[in-house]
């Protein structure tokens, strides 16, 4: 099956990197040689990374999916799934992104404490005022927007887990960059062979990420940009009007509970095979109609694409892709990580 490939027009912005943020990893192919370098440590690399802010710029971003699943069944999946986004970032916290899905286009600006949301299909626009420190990072409804935010998430929850080198360097989107490369240790648990991220050798910037697993050489998951421009963007960028008739509604951004979401959501384990055990929410396995206007069973889904299982915590449906696995029983709890079915059988424990 070939690789599904989407051109995404996009800037980097800061995001959030959940558990599932894997799915966006990726290593488009390259051309010409090699750059030549001067040598850098895997600690020194890693340490600027983390410690780079995202500066002001543009570009295209290529996504391509090998799962060999249609997007609609996983996690984040629309992600994978996109015809076109092209977003900007000011290098102050500031980003514009705009998404194009199917018959929708949908726009996020992030100004300052102010977050716009605009959906074309149904002529609808949201004002959220959020507190300084949520709205930071944020792109809207959880997108991910860029590799580089990404591989800073990344590099910071598996770092301790994994040994870190420096394998030469490529030229991606233009740029001269080294490859970054995580490898599990030998007492990690996952489906995972490596994680490649290529960084920018002058400002610091991942510019590639690349999910590998085992029995092949070609990404399983792909996310990169193809073309970037470091350069100041103007303050006109970041300023929404909605558009004349667009239906528009306000509303003042609640902190998370954090102490409600761990009664929710809990993660078991650390680094490459850590997993995250939760609870669905009831509606999410009601049929729907998706946004291209089709009707959607995830229960159908579940079925067409999972195997039944059953054990001590009951029984549900277990659907594995190259990068990951996820378990969602009969009950509506779910366990979802990088690694292979019984780690998730063994974090669920028993009904």
């Amino acid at each position: 099956m070939q690789p599904k490939t989407k051109a995404i027009t996009a800037a980097v912005t800061g995001s959030a990197l959940g558990v599932a943020g894997l799915a966006w990893l990726a290593m488009p192919a390259t051309a010409g040689e090699a750059p030549q370098l001067p040598s850098i440590s895997a600690e020194e690399l890693v340490q600027s990374v983390l410690s780079t802010k995202t500066p002001a710029l543009d570009g295209t971003v290529k996504v391509d999916n090998n799962l060999g699943l249609p997007t609609s069944v996983l996690p984040g999946g629309t992600s994978l799934s996109l015809d076109a986004a092209r977003v900007y970032n000011d290098g102050n916290g500031n980003s514009k992104l705009s998404i194009e899905q199917g018959q929708s286009d949908t726009t996020v600006v992030h100004n300052g404490n102010t977050v716009w949301t605009y959906t074309s299909k149904d002529n609808t626009a949201k004002k959220v005022t959020v507190p300084a420190d949520v709205a930071r990072g944020q792109t809207g409804d959880g997108q991910v927007s860029d590799p580089a935010a990404a591989a800073t998430q990344l590099l910071a929850k598996v770092r301790e887990s994994s040994t870190v080198s420096v394998e030469g360097t490529a030229r991606v989107a233009g740029r001269a960059a080294y490859e970054l490369v995580l490898t599990p240790k030998s007492t990690e648990r996952t489906l995972l062979r490596e994680v490649r991220v290529a960084v920018d050798s002058e400002t610091r910037t991942p510019l590639r990420l690349a999910v590998m697993t085992y029995g092949t050489a070609d990404p399983a998951l792909q996310i990169a940009f193809s073309d970037v421009e470091f350069t100041a963007q103007p303050a006109s960028e970041f300023q929404f009007t909605p558009p004349q008739g667009a239906k528009v509604t306000e509303e003042q951004a609640k902190v998370p509970d954090m102490t409600t979401q761990e009664k929710d959501t809990k993660v078991v384990g650390e680094g490459w095979d850590s997993v995250v055990v939760g609870t669905v929410p009831a509606d999410a396995l009601k049929q729907r109609t998706g946004e291209d206007g089709q009707s959607v069973d995830p229960k159908k889904l579940l079925s067409q694409f999972g195997k039944p299982v059953s054990g001590a915590f009951g029984s549900g449906y277990v659907i594995t892709t190259k990068v990951g696995t996820a378990l969602i029983t009969d009950d509506g709890r779910f366990a979802a990580g990088a690694v292979p079915e019984q780690v998730l059988v063994d974090a669920l424990g028993t009904k």
